[in-house]
């Protein structure tokens, strides 16, 4: 943006010099500023251990010569106001409006010396041949401003709904995390309470998952996590929200669905466990056991749901592993 601006902004200042009996050293300056300093500007921000301070005295530093030009071309009215304005446009930019306030008052200190200098000229007169030199300033920079802002803003947006997704996402395995699980089990069980329409709360814990550790290294333990991260997705619908409960625990909320249901998705996930292998450890098999309960009316929040389930899945390992367990809050049996 430096670089086009100030080439377009020497484009407008060279109109106005023409006019004049102007000594060559201010061509010479003309030049040095419209096309040489950008790149020297980048080069030292860039070689900075404070980019932004520097960066920041950089923009200050060009609001003097602005201020310089200004005097420079007798105040000549069109260019004179483009070169203050898309000069101040760069301080507005940075969202400080201290900046813009010393910038400004510098380009007037800095003006006034340069006029006061030069015997005070005043030609505030616009041709049309430096009229029509202004409109590559006029056009073409706010444009290509209009257009940076408006990709910032899209990278900006992207990021966001990136992090948003992280927010909701167990990094390792890609499935929700327990933070958006229980958002989901929240709102199935307000559903439940206002419509009475079923669903169910699963909860799954690998069978011995330490031993895989201990055995075969924490790589093939999250191999293992991955894989039945995997197996979830397949055997649940779109309208479930399989999630990592935390360490070795997964959990799943069923809308639509009761201990029947639940059972089927169960017996589908350990059939599909039986059958996997893992390219770390080939000889590894993994089970899990899996508890669950149907939403209730009388349950006061997420985690008395939880509660439930975490005692069925209970069950389910002190009866053996490798097995589900459903039980309903109403009758406190398993079935």
């Amino acid at each position: 943006m430096r670089t086009l601006g100030l080439a377009l902004g020497a484009l407008c200042v060279g109109a106005v010099l023409q006019l004049h009996d102007t000594p060559w050293w201010w061509w010479a300056a003309l030049i040095l500023h419209g096309f040489v300093w950008p790149h020297v500007a980048t080069a030292l921000a860039r070689a900075s251990d404070d980019p932004r301070r520097t960066e920041k005295r950089q923009l200050m530093a060009e609001s003097a010569l602005g201020g310089m030009w200004i005097a420079v071309m007798q105040f000549n009215l069109l260019p004179s106001v483009l070169v203050m304005t898309m000069l101040s446009v760069d301080k507005v930019d940075l969202g400080n409006f201290s900046v813009l306030a010393r910038s400004t008052a510098l380009m007037a200190a800095s003006c006034a010396l340069t006029s006061a200098a030069l015997g005070f000229p005043v030609q505030v007169e616009t041709p049309m041949p430096v009229m029509l030199a202004c409109i590559p300033l006029l056009v073409v920079y706010p444009l290509t401003i209009s257009g940076a802002v408006l990709g910032l803003a899209r990278r900006v947006t992207d990021q966001n709904r990136r992090l948003e997704e992280l927010g909701r996402t167990d990094v390792l395995t890609g499935l929700a995390n327990r933070r958006q699980s229980f958002a989901a089990a929240k709102e199935e069980l307000a559903r439940h309470a206002r419509s009475g329409r079923p669903a169910a709360l699963v909860i799954l814990d690998i069978d011995r998952f330490k031993d895989i550790n201990d055995l075969h290294g924490h790589p093939v333990g999250d191999e293992v996590l991955c894989g039945i991260a995997a197996v979830l997705r397949e055997c649940t619908r779109a309208i479930d929200t399989a999630a990592r409960h935390g360490g070795d625990e997964f959990l799943i909320v069923m809308p639509e669905t009761g201990l029947a249901g639940a059972e089927e998705v169960a017996r589908r996930i350990r059939n599909r466990l039986a059958a996997l292998s893992f390219a770390g450890a080939p000889g590894v098999r993994c089970t899990v056991s899996l508890g669950a309960v149907e939403a209730d009316r009388r349950m006061p929040d997420v985690d008395a749901w939880v509660r439930e389930a975490d005692g069925a899945l209970y069950r389910a390992k002190a009866s053996g592993r490798d097995r589900f367990v459903g039980a309903s809050p109403r009758q406190g049996a398993p079935v």
